[in-house]
Formats: C-alpha cells, sequence, structure tokens
C-alpha cells in the first residue's frame, strides 16, 4: 500500500502507463475538489479506457490492464496491490505515445 498526494499544478499520477502481471492494483482517490474529476486510463494498451471518478471512489484494475490518471486539479489516492509477490520493480512500462 502506499499513500500519495499531489501538489497545486501536479495532475498525473502512476507514469509511465504500466502493468503489474503478477499483482492487481486498486486506486481509492480522495480530496478531489468539487466540481473536479480524475481520469483513471486503465485497459489493454491497444485498446484503453477511461474512468471518471469524483471525491472519495476507487478503481480495480486487473494484473493485464495499464492503469494511470491524470486530474482536473490536485488530488490524492491510496493505492494498493495484492498478487503473487512482494517485489515491486517487475512493473512493465508501456510508452504513452503506443496507447490508443
Amino acid at each position: 500500500m502506499g499513500l500519495t498526494v499531489l501538489q497545486t499544478g501536479s495532475v498525473w499520477n502512476s507514469v509511465p502507463p504500466h502493468t503489474h502481471t503478477r499483482r492487481m492494483e486498486v486506486y481509492f482517490y480522495f480530496d478531489v475538489p468539487q466540481f473536479q474529476s480524475v481520469i483513471h486510463i486503465m485497459g489493454e494498451p491497444q485498446q484503453t479506457r477511461h474512468v471518471i471518478l469524483a471525491n472519495n471512489q476507487a478503481v480495480i484494475s486487473a494484473p493485464w490492464s495499464v492503469h494511470f490518471g491524470s486530474g482536473t486539479s490536485n488530488y490524492g489516492f491510496i493505492w494498493g496491490m495484492a498478487g503473487e509477490n512482494q517485489a515491486f520493480p517487475d512493473m512493465d512500462p508501456t510508452p504513452v505515445y503506443t496507447l490508443k
């Protein structure tokens, strides 16, 4: 688990987009100001989808799904992973320019 709080002027999280083929990841977004949103991008790298989230909402990313996000304002999120191992450097990055 971890906690990330973005400062004013910062809106991107978890870049570069990536997968964890042996773990799933959950994001719980908080401190998203009223009338603002976080766009959480996920799915297969060649067929991404997005979920628009408000304050105190969560999203689950499957192990095969890329995940990263951007907000219309700064925000915070708690992330947690569950799966086969505890060695986190096995992240598989996906270059942004390859996403569709």
